[in-house]
Protein backbone atom coordinates (compact mmCIF):
# COMPACT_ATOMS: atom_id res chain seq x y z
CA UNK A 1 0.00 0.00 0.00
CA UNK A 2 2.93 2.59 0.45
CA UNK A 3 4.20 2.09 -2.46
CA UNK A 4 1.27 2.69 -4.67
CA UNK A 5 0.65 5.71 -2.43
CA UNK A 6 4.46 6.88 -3.00
CA UNK A 7 3.90 7.09 -6.64
CA UNK A 8 0.95 8.35 -6.50
CA UNK A 9 -1.22 5.76 -7.48
CA UNK A 10 -5.42 6.18 -6.23
CA UNK A 11 -6.26 2.83 -4.01
CA UNK A 12 -8.67 3.10 -1.66
CA UNK A 13 -8.95 2.04 2.00
CA UNK A 14 -10.03 2.10 5.65
CA UNK A 15 -8.67 -0.60 7.78
CA UNK A 16 -5.37 -1.15 6.01
CA UNK A 17 -5.08 -4.42 7.61
CA UNK A 18 -7.14 -7.00 5.18
CA UNK A 19 -10.59 -7.24 6.91
CA UNK A 20 -12.57 -4.43 4.78
CA UNK A 21 -11.40 -5.07 1.34
CA UNK A 22 -11.81 -1.67 0.47
CA UNK A 23 -8.28 -1.31 -1.37
CA UNK A 24 -9.11 -4.61 -3.70
CA UNK A 25 -7.46 -4.42 -6.90
CA UNK A 26 -6.92 -6.52 -9.78
CA UNK A 27 -3.45 -8.26 -10.52
CA UNK A 28 -2.76 -8.26 -14.37
CA UNK A 29 0.85 -10.15 -13.59
CA UNK A 30 2.86 -11.20 -10.94
CA UNK A 31 2.38 -12.51 -7.89
CA UNK A 32 1.80 -11.78 -4.13
CA UNK A 33 2.14 -13.93 -0.58
CA UNK A 34 0.32 -12.72 2.58
CA UNK A 35 2.07 -13.49 5.95
CA UNK A 36 -1.24 -13.96 7.57
CA UNK A 37 -4.81 -15.23 5.43
CA UNK A 38 -6.65 -11.63 4.44
CA UNK A 39 -10.57 -11.98 6.21
CA UNK A 40 -11.80 -9.94 3.24
CA UNK A 41 -12.84 -11.87 0.30
CA UNK A 42 -10.80 -12.23 -2.81
CA UNK A 43 -11.64 -12.95 -6.69
CA UNK A 44 -8.22 -15.36 -8.14
CA UNK A 45 -7.75 -12.52 -9.97
CA UNK A 46 -7.66 -9.69 -7.27
CA UNK A 47 -5.68 -8.67 -4.44
CA UNK A 48 -5.18 -6.42 -1.34
CA UNK A 49 -2.32 -4.28 -0.84
CA UNK A 50 -2.73 -3.56 2.30
CA UNK A 51 -1.72 -6.57 3.82
CA UNK A 52 0.27 -8.11 1.18
CA UNK A 53 4.33 -8.68 0.04
CA UNK A 54 4.98 -8.66 -3.65
CA UNK A 55 7.31 -11.33 -5.00
CA UNK A 56 9.22 -9.39 -7.81
CA UNK A 57 7.28 -6.92 -10.53
CA UNK A 58 3.53 -7.00 -10.73
CA UNK A 59 1.13 -5.14 -13.32
CA UNK A 60 -2.16 -4.16 -11.41
CA UNK A 61 -5.50 -2.53 -12.43
CA UNK A 62 -5.19 0.92 -10.61
CA UNK A 63 -4.53 3.95 -11.83
CA UNK A 64 -2.74 7.39 -10.47
CA UNK A 65 -4.32 9.96 -9.29
CA UNK A 66 -5.51 12.36 -11.98
CA UNK A 67 -5.59 10.34 -14.61
CA UNK A 68 -8.29 8.87 -17.15
CA UNK A 69 -10.15 5.94 -15.68
CA UNK A 70 -9.23 4.28 -19.39
CA UNK A 71 -5.34 3.97 -18.41
CA UNK A 72 -5.18 2.35 -15.52
CA UNK A 73 -2.68 -0.53 -16.13
CA UNK A 74 0.36 -0.18 -13.70
CA UNK A 75 3.21 -1.59 -13.30
CA UNK A 76 5.01 -1.93 -9.90
CA UNK A 77 8.65 -3.14 -9.30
Amino acid sequence: MEGLERTGHMVEYQCRSGYCGSCRVKILEGSVTYREPPLAFLGRDEILPCCCCVEGDVRLDCGLAGEDEGLSDSLLK
